[in-house]
């Protein structure tokens, strides 16, 4: 069940800001057990090199390279790298992201395009690069990382650019899989909620908590209807099911990994 053997798996945003699971790096763990060979790129070669390490370490093939993923020239070349490398890509994961606070009127316009540029842009350049590959082989499967912000709207830290963009991920998502569908490309959307990641500690609480990691994680816990924050991994099962070809039938879809966030509407 869910065995990847055989298969190339491109991952962007495969490090992890600190110590722990960010989703990059559990689901290149994961998807390498289960047999793909893994193309990981980050912007931090040290942190493309650790999640490598873990990789290999656990008995799996891993490869890696910085790439700026807002860069077209970098994307490119490092598609043809995984493509000299490994031959193809049936997996293309995008997770690339980063949220940056503000309002219409408060969000300055160059922290607004890179915001864009940075959640968006870096899936289109991605497909944009690999597609012809995916259509060349006859197939292959894209996943899209948007996030919970996409469908609610927080009323104490506004970021206008942030949601925009990840509900942008999910028309793109839906706009590629109906393009690509007689190709044999399948393109769904994960949508994770609040997941404790090493994001948490080492942004999060320094710039919505005033360094309190403690109590932003009750409170983060609190505004789950399961009353726990997911993790790293449950985001990267999700992934792993939907590239597997037990999910061959499901394209254009999205897939919430939010302990009934989204289900339980605004607060």
């Amino acid at each position: 069940m869910l065995r990847l053997d055989g298969k190339v798996a491109f991952i962007s945003g495969i490090g992890s800001v600190g110590d722990g699971w960010g989703n990059g790096k559990a689901t290149a763990a994961l998807l390498a057990r289960q047999g793909a060979r893994i193309f990981g790129t980050d912007i931090r070669q040290d942190a493309a090199e650790e999640t490598r390490g873990i990789v290999r370490q656990d008995g799996g093939t891993c490869e890696v390279r910085a790439c700026d993923m807002t860069n077209s020239t970098s994307v490119a070349a490092t598609v043809a790298d995984c493509i000299a490398k490994f031959g193809r890509i049936d997996i293309l994961v995008n997770n690339v992201g980063g949220s940056a606070p503000g309002s219409a009127v408060t969000m300055s316009e160059e922290i607004w395009d890179t915001q864009i540029s940075h959640n968006l842009k870096t899936m289109f350049l991605a497909c944009k690069h690999v597609l012809p590959h995916m259509e060349a082989q006859g197939g292959g499967a894209i996943v899209n990382l948007a996030s919970i912000a996409a469908l609610r709207m927080s009323a104490e830290r506004p970021h206008v650019a942030y949601s925009t963009a990840k509900l942008g991920i999910i028309a793109f998502s839906k706009s590629t899989a109906i393009a690509f569908a007689r190709k044999g490309i399948r393109c769904n959307t994960v949508i994770p909620g609040l997941m404790n990641t090493p994001l948490v500690e080492h942004r999060l609480a320094k710039s919505i908590a005033g360094g309190d990691l403690a109590a932003l994680v009750a409170k983060r816990d609190a505004a789950v209807p399961t009353g726990k924050m997911g993790t790293a991994w449950d985001v990267a099962h999700a992934i792993l099911f939907l590239v597997s070809d037990e999910a061959h039938y499901i394209s254009g879809t999205e897939l919430a990994v939010d302990g009934g966030m989204s289900a339980a509407g605004t607060t």
